[in-house]
């Protein structure tokens, strides 16, 4: 396996971040609702295996100390490998003096603990389709 890193948006196929997203069961759009939404991100991870787009994640921050990482995912037949460890590795890089928040999807919490991101007993969220984050776990 021989991992490449691009930090910014050149020559994405965004229906395949579409699909990748849809394939891990996380929230997807249609592909250039995905490159809007990198493209406006402060910091934007891909990762390929020789040319092939593996997995990417996103922060969006004000660059001096707060930043929330959103759409973290890898390819199902690359977990495990240290795929999601090597992109939020390069999020928190390339934002180095910032507290992080992000919200995981349910059952993805123990890798995030073990990146030592920890709980929050106050974390709050106002979703757009409450119901549907309900039925998926997200919230109470």
């Amino acid at each position: 396996m021989q991992l490449e890193i691009q930090y910014n948006c050149s020559n994405i196929n965004w229906d395949y971040v579409s699909n990748i997203l849809k394939k891990v069961g996380m929230s997807y759009f249609e592909g250039e609702m995905h490159r809007r939404a990198f493209e406006n991100s402060y910091t934007t991870i891909f990762i390929f295996d020789d040319d092939k787009l593996i997995g990417f994640g996103r922060a969006i921050s004000d660059g001096i100390y707060q930043a929330a990482i959103y759409d973290v995912a890898v390819l199902p037949e690359y977990q495990g490998k240290g795929v999601g460890k090597k992109i939020l590795e390069s999020i928190i890089k390339c934002t180095p003096q910032c507290n992080f928040i992000l919200y995981a999807s349910p059952g993805k919490e123990i890798f995030y603990e073990k990146m030592n991101f920890k709980k929050m007993k106050t974390g709050m969220a106002l979703f757009y389709d409450a119901e549907k984050k309900q039925a998926k776990g997200f919230i109470k």
